[in-house]
């Protein structure tokens, strides 16, 4: 599968949202009025007015609803294709993201895209080859802080991360940035939601050796994993397999060390440097 970006906001997102704005105008709506009735932020509505933001499936349904239940935004919809600075591939995973109970990650390449410093995204992006544009590149870093908002703005939401400790023994882009990311992992764990383990490098036990993992569950009580390798992803609805990888996270869990252990890890590993 092609690698298929969109560093600026396209036509059809930019159209879509001046639909969506024109809709709730003529209704008469504010969007401070408009956001709870489709149970959204007020920022989430202005960024899919805007044309910076793909509007996902549980949107367009509420907003239809609320102004007429004609069916226009429905159809409006299928027209929208395209998401600034997210690979065709991912798309679907990042607007389920967005309305999930729960995140379970287990990574053992690089830092999770939910975790990282803009320094660490930018030096991870600057060693792609083939190299990217400077737009590209622009684009990639601003989707990836978009994500990074769900840390914040769903605090009823939980995120469960499991990293191999030689993802953290990786020096990318050198010392200072280097503590910055370990600084900023710090500070992030400490919010209520966000649980980290470490699955050390001298484990005798592993689970995950097939490679990374991801998982939710929708507040409808569905669950989905990911698997995404070079230049493809693949998002996997089949519950028979996405219990196995549910299987397989559990495990890997039991084996990393504790949250409070892989705290500690991340302290002395920040200190030596």
């Amino acid at each position: 599968m092609s690698v298929d970006w969109e560093p600026d906001p396209s036509d059809s997102l930019k159209t879509f949202g001046a639909f969506v704005q024109a809709l709730r105008e003529h209704h008469g709506h504010m969007r401070e009025q408009f956001a709870p009735l489709v149970r959204f932020s007020v920022h989430t509505v202005a960024s899919i007015e805007l044309g910076r933001r793909m509007a996902d499936e549980v949107f367009v349904e509420r907003a239809d609803q609320v102004l007429g239940g004609t069916g226009a935004l429905l159809r409006a919809a299928k027209h929208v294709s395209r998401q600034p600075g997210l690979a065709s591939w991912f798309r679907r995973w990042a607007q389920l993201e967005r309305h999930a109970v729960s995140l379970c990650t287990y990574e053992c390449r690089l830092i999770p895209g939910l975790l990282q410093t803009e320094t660490y995204a930018r030096d991870l992006f600057n060693n792609r080859v083939p190299p990217l544009s400077d737009t590209e590149l622009e684009s990639r870093l601003t989707a990836r802080t978009d994500r990074q908002r769900l840390l914040r703005e769903r605090p009823h939401t939980t995120f469960d991360f499991v990293i191999e400790e030689a993802v953290f023994m990786r020096r990318l882009g050198g010392r200072e940035a280097t503590r910055s990311l370990f600084d900023h992992v710090l500070a992030v764990c400490e919010l209520r939601q966000v649980t980290l383990q470490i699955m050390p490098a001298d484990s005798e036990h592993h689970a995950g050796l097939a490679g990374p993992i991801r998982l939710l569950e929708t507040p409808d009580c569905k669950r989905y994993a990911y698997s995404e390798g070079q230049e493809t992803g693949r998002l996997i609805a089949d519950q028979k397999d996405v219990a196995a990888l549910s299987m397989r996270y559990a495990r890997l869990r039991s084996q990393a060390l504790s949250p409070q252990d892989s705290m500690g890890l991340l302290e002395r590993m920040r200190g030596a440097l």
